[in-house]
């Protein structure tokens, strides 16, 4: 696929989903609030009846901001996952015309992932600049241009690591009669281990070894304690290249599989 179409079949989604723009605004808005309210009051009850000043490494104003950053982060890396129709294709048989056309799959779905993404962007500039003038940077915190930066490029390629974990899962559809189950799995698997739901410092000593060798951690834990100073750039470097190792090996297995895959794949109209 060519620059110019990548970037035409982007634009195409991003319009998309920014048309309903009242809608957008009010689910972001809610959706924001609930989560935010819902890790302050029970991270805050947590930090009082302990009694402790730090856990996992986290004040409670650190915690608070750690969560706004994965959840902000977060949409930018997964984008609108449930709009990831490939397993619809095979099933509805759309995915013949995409088999006809001079371009990549994988290519386009990825442009129409990333086109999804510009409502994420919107939000995590919106909220995060209200959080920080209205809340603050607690003294613990080392939010820097050059964590931004860093945080940035996790970002990028973190996307690029889910969107290459999750479609393989998608491709089962071309042997099972549905995949919701296993995107249910995954999504949980993703937000457990990935630090979306608990910051990975939180878990046991024997469980670090299991999350240090797994690729969800580069997921969301990663990016978001980077963007909070509280990793080096040996480390941050370290990050990058294992998130792109588990990319380029992801692909090459779905490479396989999608050619085992269309090797007996049937559909009906274009």
């Amino acid at each position: 696929m060519n620059a110019r179409l990548f970037f035409h079949v982007f634009t195409i989604q991003a319009r998309k989903l920014m048309s309903y723009r009242a809608d957008f605004w009010l689910s972001s808005v809610v959706s924001f609030l609930v989560e935010l309210a819902i890790m302050f009051y029970l991270w805050r009850a947590v930090f009082a009846e302990t009694g402790a000043g730090k856990i996992g490494g986290f004040s409670l104003d650190a915690m608070i901001l750690y969560y706004v950053a994965a959840i902000l982060l977060g949409k930018l890396i997964r984008g609108n996952d449930r709009d990831v129709t490939v397993s619809t294709d095979i099933y509805e048989g759309g995915l013949t015309r995409y088999l006809l056309y001079p371009s990549s799959y994988f290519a386009f779905k990825y442009a129409e992932h990333l086109g999804s993404l510009l409502p994420a962007a919107v939000q995590l500039v919106v909220f995060g600049v209200l959080y920080g003038t209205f809340a603050g940077i607690p003294s613990d915190v080392a939010l820097t241009p050059a964590t931004i930066a860093m945080a940035a490029c996790s970002v990028v390629v973190s996307n690029l690591l889910h969107f290459a974990l999750l479609y393989p899962i998608q491709l089962v559809a071309f042997w099972a009669d549905n995949v919701w189950s296993l995107n249910v799995m995954f999504r949980f698997a993703c937000m457990m281990l990935g630090g979306l739901l608990l910051p990975l410092s939180l878990f046991p000593d024997w469980m670090q070894p299991v999350l240090a060798v797994l690729p969800f951690r580069y997921l969301f834990y990663v990016p978001a304690t980077t963007l909070l100073g509280q990793v080096s750039v040996r480390d941050w470097a370290v990050g990058i290249a294992a998130s792109l190792a588990w990319t380029a090996a992801i692909a090459l297995a779905t490479r396989l599989v999608w050619r085992r895959g269309t090797f007996q794949y049937t559909g009906v109209g274009i």
